[in-house]
């Protein structure tokens, strides 16, 4: 698994981090019960602090996208599948929302609203 981060980003570290867990997830590169590196191994190869990855970890765990299992570590989710399938329907339904004309916000809050 290819994980990325800009260190001169204004985008935290801990959430570019697990928004390149979230890419992988959706470019299929990575499936349910793939492991991601530990946290250390990952912080010592991206020369980043090892709790900024587990507040990643920890982010991504929130989402329902990875369990963390004392010994195994971080395990992506059957959940993970799902977003995955989901992005095909999200791509459809942004592409649709651009030749409405409908603005990424007011997009944004017909979801919003319509999951409520």
């Amino acid at each position: 698994m290819l994980i990325r981060i800009d260190p001169a980003s204004s985008v935290p570290l801990f959430e570019q981090l697990a928004s390149s867990v979230r890419q992988q997830v959706l470019a299929g590169a990575a499936e349910p019960g793939d492991r991601l590196p530990s946290a250390r191994e990952l912080a010592a190869s991206l020369d980043v602090n090892v709790h900024t990855v587990l507040h990643a970890y920890q982010r991504l765990r929130d989402e329902g996208l990875v369990e963390l299992r004392r010994g195994r570590g971080a395990v992506l989710t059957e959940r993970a599948g799902t977003v995955a399938e989901l992005a095909a329907h999200i791509t459809a339904l942004v592409a649709e929302a651009r030749r409405l004309g409908v603005s990424p916000q007011t997009l944004t809050t017909l979801i919003t609203e319509e999951y409520r």
